[in-house]
């Protein structure tokens, strides 16, 4: 049970970041947040790969944590939410993305607010979840992170039902939150 590797090395803290709505577009239809369908419609929201790279730069390891619910509901293919998580994986500096593919009916430990998804990073990665940042557009993204002992950055938009969550920081896009997560850090560029 001793990984020697493993053992020795001490936990790092992590950035977890939600997929749809913090690094990429969101369509909101009939006022719900819903992912990009394919391909054609991921869109990188502006200022993230810049973000991103500074939050990597800066030595935090990058784990996106997303739920995909219509793979379950029957309306998307797991094949083209892969090639969405690939795509964002080889155009920004990130460890993995981990997703969820059940429906709230599933009641499974991995789906957000469940903190199941950043618990396997931690555990997968050896990172220390209490040192560690969540930053996602909904207030299940801030209830993962809060329950996984981590800080939590809301950003806030009209369907992130700010009402039902309490996150240690507002924001309005990823770019913010990565400011002040490497002013607090005191890793940010001086």
């Amino acid at each position: 049970m001793n990984d020697h590797g493993a053992s020795a090395k001490l936990p790092r803290p992590a950035i977890f970041l939600d997929r749809d709505g913090v690094l990429n577009r969101a369509y909101v239809r009939d006022g719900v947040s819903h992912p990009p369908a394919h391909l054609g419609e991921l869109e990188i929201l502006p200022g993230v790969t810049d973000a991103v790279a500074e939050l990597a730069a800066a030595g935090f390891p990058i784990v996106v944590v997303t739920n995909q619910p219509d793979v379950a509901r029957g309306t998307q293919t797991r094949g083209r939410v892969e090639e969405i998580n690939a795509r964002l994986s080889a155009v920004l500096p990130v460890l993995g993305v981990l997703t969820c593919y059940h429906d709230d009916s599933d009641c499974c430990k991995c789906r957000k607010p469940q903190p199941g998804l950043l618990l396997e990073a931690a555990e997968r990665w050896h990172l220390d979840l209490r040192s560690s940042f969540m930053v996602g557009d909904r207030w299940s993204d801030i209830v993962a992170g809060q329950s996984a002992g981590c800080r939590t950055l809301l950003v806030e938009t009209p369907q992130s039902r700010r009402h039902a969550c309490q996150p240690d920081v507002c924001v309005a896009d990823l770019p913010e939150a990565a400011t002040w997560i490497l002013r607090v850090t005191g890793r940010g560029v001086s």
